[in-house]
């Protein structure tokens, strides 16, 4: 090997991890799944190209041709949310066909595992920038549709039944933490009810909606501009009386889980120094990510080796975290972590806006909403430096993402 060759080979092993940004993400307003919901009759992949053009309008110094990837997430990946959802979105959303883009299915992580992979992307120096999301249509794609299991997976008894049932995982967890009572459960459904409510009062939320026109046989077109599901009158008797379909007096009900739900998130990530080169906005960086399996029959509980392997991984402690934005798929589920964590259940600094219960949870779109929610507690509470995106994933899981406020005085100080 000449002396030049082995120059280069020492150049391209020396090459740093470079800092990456969130700099903005969108969501479109999210509809209850079903015949009569806002996005009965549209396309998931339209619902996605929207959040994707909307990034593009919000970041105008940004050139179409120096985005280097898309990745999209969806959790049933078929019809119009298939046909590598990424790189179809990509081109219907205008992008120059030099851009390319794929698919990904973490289930619920979707679009968290979409930040994440192309988050390493950037930070490898592979991207400048990317955008990263997720869609859920569960009205044209109910969730399991299609699906085919292994028969293995029954007959060698790898999971249990259960497992393959979301709300079944949830009972299983109430059965682990007798102490999470149904009661605890419906109070905190309703305190995400109250939040969210506050946060639309105090125009929290609208600022990162994407509207979305849509139109239905008989009533002509809809600019639909606030999510559909909230129920902000909810009230813990209102709760009380709601049936448990999961089980015969069980403690899993419509009112203390998400629902099913349409909805499609994006988000744009640079390099800090791409970032810097073409004028975007930095509103959190990224110090660490991790995700965990756990028994696939209390997937519910996937959120807390998660947080544990990424707080190792940032040389943090769980006091250090200011804010967490947990995704509500389950109030048992979000419980358990507080639980474990030693977090009281009306902690100021856990979902200040809300949560899934009451927002929605379009399963491969929500790790962006998350990330929305806390870039925007960011800018407002300059006093918290480290803040925490967590989310439970089905078949036994758990994803954790730890970001850093730019607005903090110690910002990129003996960072993590």
């Amino acid at each position: 090997m000449s002396q030049h060759t082995e120059s280069a080979a020492g150049r391209r092993l020396a090459r740093a991890v470079r800092d990456v940004v969130f700099v903005d993400g969108v969501r479109t307003p999210f509809g209850r799944a079903g015949d009569k919901g806002i996005y009965a009759g549209m396309r998931a992949d339209d619902l996605v190209v929207k959040c994707i053009r909307d990034l593009l309008r919000r970041n105008p110094s940004l050139p179409a041709e120096r985005v280097d990837e898309v990745a999209i997430a969806a959790t049933t990946q078929t019809g119009d949310q298939g046909l590598t959802i990424g790189r179809t979105a990509a081109l219907l959303a205008g992008l120059p066909r030099t851009v390319p883009g794929f698919a990904i299915d973490r289930m619920c992580a979707g679009a968290m595992t979409a930040v994440t992979t192309t988050a390493s992307g950037i930070a490898f120096g592979a991207y400048d920038v990317v955008i990263a999301g997720g869609v859920e249509h569960m009205g044209n794609h109910p969730m399991g549709a299609d699906a085919d299991p292994n028969p293995r997976f029954m007959s060698e008894r790898i999971v249990d039944p259960a497992a393959l049932n979301m709300g079944n995982t949830a009972e299983n967890l109430h059965d682990r933490f007798p102490e999470i009572t149904k009661e605890r459960t419906d109070a905190y459904a309703v305190r995400s009810q109250q939040k969210l409510a506050r946060a639309y009062e105090a125009g929290r939320i609208q600022p990162d909606l994407v509207p979305v026109a849509a139109r239905k046989p008989g009533s002509g077109w809809t600019l639909n501009t606030v999510d559909e599901p909230p129920r902000p009158g909810t009230t813990v008797d209102d709760l009380a009386s709601l049936r448990t379909p999961f089980r015969a007096h069980g403690r899993v009900t419509a009112g203390n889980a998400a629902g099913l739900n349409d909805g499609a998130t994006a988000a744009l990530l640079a390099s800090a120094d791409a970032a810097e080169e073409l004028g975007l906005p930095v509103r959190m960086r990224l110090v660490a990510y991790a995700f965990a399996g756990v028994e696939p029959e209390v997937m519910g509980i996937g959120p807390v080796p998660a947080t544990e392997k990424a707080l190792r991984q940032a040389g943090l402690d769980i006091s250090d975290i200011g804010l967490f934005e947990i995704n509500e798929a389950f109030a048992v589920q979000v419980l358990s972590f507080l639980d474990h964590f030693g977090i009281d259940d009306e902690d100021p600094r856990v979902n200040r806006y809300g949560g899934a219960i009451a927002v929605g949870h379009p399963l491969a779109s929500s790790g962006v909403r998350l990330m929305n929610q806390l870039a925007r507690q960011f800018e407002e509470d300059p006093s918290v430096r480290y803040g925490m995106t967590t989310m439970c994933i089905g078949l036994g899981m758990g994803a954790t993402v730890i970001w850093e406020n730019p607005h903090h005085e110690h910002y990129g100080q003996d960072a993590a």
